[in-house]
């Protein structure tokens, strides 16, 4: 799964993204610093896999992970090719979800493209762009489903109220993800304004609070989850390891950094769980979308344990934590026996059973 970040020039994006992924894109103040779009892979951050490891004492252990690709910074007039609107554009259609960096901070070293601090304007600037790309793609599709629903097929009469439901929400300056519409029913028609959104904003040591609360209460009006960090100190965490960056966040008072939040968030925001496997080879957190039924979280394994899934011997977290041993669970009856139809669970412990 991958999530794009977005953004307006200069507010941040690349050196969260260096921080999340130590992956070194270039971080400057010029617009369009990002041409090319950088991917990193970031694992996501959980203790109950520390805890299992710590129990199992397996050779290797693995954490859940996400993509995360830093874009191109966008500018106004990107739907009409302004700037590297054109590619800025064909890049998040590639992407699952969007990670939106807003500017929080003042610094005149550091150029605001729109000349001021305003996260509502900024965060509307870019959802304009996109909105106005789905409405192009939108007529488009409009065009060639009336044709088809005028000649009487359902498919196509059902599928022009939903385009008109939307192409109305559009020009009132909704987007297509705030309009009620089930995930699922959006889907055929390839929205960028569909996706699901974390906003991320970016501020500096010493915060303007008033700059946050209105770019909190924006989010949640988008109905969105937000996260605040500031992308220096960040930068900084970032740098650090072990003991070192333990004393740093405990110096600051920090439980947990900023970018260990985007990742949780981002991981929410994707509609993501995770289940577990564990044995002394290997402590492994797997990724299911939430809801997903025990054939299908097997199947993330290997497409045989879904193919030919009988069953799975499940028991949650809280159990092992508490207990400390498989042999103590079945003893107390907690390991259960659950069939085709089960959902899995954010902290399942999993061992599936199939033939093939």
């Amino acid at each position: 799964m991958e999530i794009g970040i977005v953004g307006l020039p200069n507010v941040g994006k690349s050196t969260i993204f260096n921080a999340l992924t130590s992956g070194g894109a270039a971080a400057s103040n010029y617009p369009f610093t990002t041409i090319e779009p950088n991917v990193g892979v970031v694992a996501v951050p959980d203790a109950r896999l520390d805890r299992l490891t710590e129990l199992f004492k397996p050779k290797k252990t693995i954490p859940a992970s996400c993509r995360f690709v830093d874009i191109a910074g966008l500018v106004k007039g990107a739907a009409s090719g302004e700037g590297l609107g054109n590619k800025f554009l064909a890049n998040i259609r590639e992407v699952d979800a969007i990670l939106h960096m807003v500017r929080l901070f003042e610094d005149p070293d550091v150029v605001h493209t729109l000349g001021s601090v305003n996260p509502k304007r900024d965060i509307e600037v870019i959802e304009t762009e996109l909105m106005l790309a789905d409405l192009e793609s939108l007529t488009k599709q409009f065009d060639k489903v009336s044709g088809k629903a005028r000649t009487g097929d359902k498919a196509s009469k059902e599928a022009l109220v939903i385009l008109e439901t939307l192409k109305n929400g559009l020009e009132e300056g909704k987007p297509a993800r705030t309009l009620g519409i089930e995930e699922e029913t959006l889907q055929p028609f390839f929205l960028l304004t569909a996706k699901p959104v974390l906003y991320v904003g970016n501020t500096d040591e010493n915060p303007d609070q008033s700059v946050i609360a209105e770019f909190q209460a924006f989010a949640k009006e988008r109905h969105s989850e937000s996260v605040v960090i500031c992308g220096k100190l960040e930068s900084e965490i970032g740098e650090l390891s072990g003991e070192d960056r333990d004393l740093f966040m405990a110096d600051l008072g920090m439980e947990q950094s900023g970018l260990e939040k985007v990742i949780v968030s981002a991981y929410k925001t994707l509609g993501l769980c995770s289940y577990f496997t564990c044995g002394p080879q290997e402590v492994r957190a797997w990724t299911i979308p939430v809801g997903a039924k025990a054939p299908q979280a097997a199947g993330v394994i290997h497409t045989d344990f879904e193919k030919g899934f009988i069953k799975a011997d499940i028991y949650g977290f809280p159990d092992i934590d508490q207990f400390r041993s498989e042999v103590t669970l079945r003893e107390k009856g907690l390991i259960r026996s659950e069939g085709k139809e089960y959902v899995v669970k954010d902290g399942d412990v999993c061992h599936f059973k199939f033939n093939v």
